[in-house]
């Protein structure tokens, strides 16, 4: 819902900032509807990006689909840092070397509050919606947006902070602009928004590629792994851990274990598998997979 939002606003917000640069030939209104016709671009990224990472795993892919999500995630990053950080940079330095006048001030600064409002309802709406997912992982809202697996939930928010960011740059150029009679503030401002897309749009491709590589969760909930693991009476010790991100909030879990007791393989193989199962019903494990420990293999703990 929450990019549905975000597309929905960017798309309303582009076309009108699209028309204002037209009219008043103001340098930072145009670099402002590059910005929103990248971010509209990119929510159908994220849509797709969503709807792929959301597919059931299956023979071919036996770990899911989740890191569709991310490989997405970078296109969208890509285009907020070629349609919009490029784009603007370019202009702006164009109207440095050839400054245009500008013309009716009143309806560029109609628009840009108009969009203010917009992207700061999308923005709100992001801002929800993580702090309710932070808080069922437990963790504090910046470290879950900035560090968390949810490529969607960030890109969005970072997208609507530029957006947000982007019209008070591009309002302040144009009063420059207004105030001074010197069209560079406008072109300054182009520039500088510019520059902040690139920004996060490094930021979001460092992001996405950390996790298309395989991150691990934090400390702490590898040692509730631990702990969860040892809770159960059939395991008697842990001696190897591993957890990657497989999408968006969903694990791979690779364990050794020794089991309580000597009992025959077949059933060893049972209370395996049943205890995979288990740890399956975990709203972050997507696969789990359970291996005998070796007697002489050093325990881990929590």
């Amino acid at each position: 819902m929450t990019v549905v939002i975000a597309f929905l606003a960017n798309v309303i917000v582009a076309i009108a900032k699209s028309i204002v640069a037209a009219l008043t030939g103001s340098a930072s209104m145009l670099a402002e509807a590059a910005h929103s016709w990248a971010d509209a671009g990119n929510e159908i990224f994220l849509l797709i990006a969503d709807k792929r990472a959301d597919k059931q795993r299956d023979a071919a892919h036996p770990l899911g689909y989740g890191r569709d999500a991310y490989i997405f995630s970078l296109f969208a990053a890509f285009g907020i840092f070629t349609v919009g950080a490029v784009v603007s940079i370019q202009h702006g330095i164009q109207s440095l070397t050839a400054p245009e006048a500008m013309e009716n001030y009143a309806l560029s600064y109609l628009v840009l509050g108009v969009a203010f409002l917009l992207e700061g309802f999308s923005f709100t709406q992001s801002i929800l919606e993580g702090r309710r997912t932070a808080k069922k992982y437990g963790r504090g809202f910046f470290d879950y947006i900035v560090n968390g697996s949810n490529t969607t939930l960030r890109s969005v928010f970072f997208e609507d902070s530029a957006a947000l960011l982007g019209l008070i740059i591009a309002g302040a150029g144009i009063g420059l602009h207004q105030v001074t009679g010197d069209p560079v503030w406008d072109a300054i401002g182009s520039i500088a928004i510019g520059v902040l897309l690139g920004g996060v749009a490094l930021l979001l491709i460092n992001r996405n590629r950390r996790y298309l590589l395989g991150a691990s969760p934090s400390p702490a909930y590898r040692a509730q792994t631990i702990t969860a693991l040892l809770a159960h009476p059939e395991i008697e010790r842990v001696t190897a851990l591993y957890l990657e991100f497989s999408g968006p909030e969903r694990l791979f879990l690779v364990a050794s274990v020794d089991l309580v007791g000597d009992d025959r393989e077949n059933d060893v193989a049972r209370q395996l598998r049943r205890l995979e199962g288990d740890l399956e019903q975990d709203d972050l494990i997507g696969k789990a997979v359970l291996t005998l420990s070796v007697s002489d293999e050093a325990s881990i703990t929590a």
